[in-house]
């Protein structure tokens, strides 16, 4: 790897001092190195062809800003964690110079994740429909006043359930640790390719946590809501009205993350975080 790029958090004085930290390490090492804030989608892009790696500074939010980018243009990407848990991160500030080291050595293997396709279809239909991209989740949820939704559930071709909820997550195996856990869903292998479904403080529903398959694809219908929003990733929220239709489904070309070397193991890095979680 000889061409790195930085996405970072501009935000974050951590991010920032480690953005110089890590371009001064390129400069000493005759690497080619660039950096632009990780919210910042049309710099990245331009900065994208003949990129080796995409290093993230920052948290599992300033990642989830970035990762696009790099799915798009097929470039690896890695992060660094300065937020507090950072499961998307295989890396810590204090470790980050000797890592560099790996990468640029060889030392290190791809792992490929799923990514997530969404498209919004205004009252069912195909005009004015508007397509997203996820690493981690797409939700479909009820607005800023405390007044659940009602919200018909399909998997491929079967009408699963009609749920009252505070919203349904539709996640990744990368995002299974994400919100769609805190929800209640099960943790996902994140090299596997599956599509976790999990209400959202569900209403006299049977329905806890779907997986399935990724050939499927979810649709959510809105049948009822005072306001309803479709947010994704945790950073993009669309207003939808009601009989708008949300489809779900697993994009065919993956997001491929770089695993260095002396990285944990995801099962053990797993059990790291979460014994960092307050109690």
């Amino acid at each position: 790897m000889r061409r790195l790029g930085f996405a970072y958090n501009p935000t974050n004085d951590a991010a920032v001092q480690l953005r110089e930290r890590a371009l001064a390490w390129c400069r000493a090492r005759d690497v080619d190195g660039w950096s632009e804030p990780a919210g910042e989608l049309a710099k990245l892009r331009r900065q994208m062809p003949d990129t080796n790696a995409l290093v993230v500074l920052g948290g599992d939010g300033t990642f989830l800003l970035a990762a696009r980018a790099a799915a798009e243009a097929d470039v690896p990407i890695l992060g660094v964690n300065l937020g507090k848990v950072g499961f998307l991160s295989k890396v810590e500030a204090d470790g980050f110079e000797p890592v560099l080291e790996e990468i640029v050595g060889g030392a290190y293997s791809i792992d490929e994740r799923m990514t997530l396709r969404g498209m919004i279809l205004p009252a069912g239909g195909t005009k004015g429909s508007r397509e997203v991209f996820a690493l981690n989740d797409i939700v479909v949820a009820r607005g800023s006043l405390a007044r659940v939704v009602r919200l018909d559930l399909a998997i491929g071709p079967s009408h699963v359930a009609t749920i009252m909820a505070d919203g349904l997550i539709v996640a990744s195996p990368t995002g299974s640790t994400g919100y769609s856990f805190s929800a209640g869903g099960p943790i996902l292998d994140p090299i596997s390719r599956n599509l976790v479904v999990t209400p959202i403080a569900g209403y006299l529903s049977a329905i806890r946590s779907i997986v399935a398959s990724p050939l499927q694809t979810v649709k959510i219908r809105v049948v009822d809501a005072h306001e309803a929003l479709l947010a994704v990733d945790g950073y993009l929220d669309i207003p939808l009205n009601v009989a708008d239709v949300v489809e779900v489904s697993a994009q065919e070309a993956p997001i491929r993350f770089v695993e260095p070397k002396s990285a944990m193991p995801f099962w053990d890095l797993l059990r790291h975080k979460v014994e960092l979680l307050p109690s």
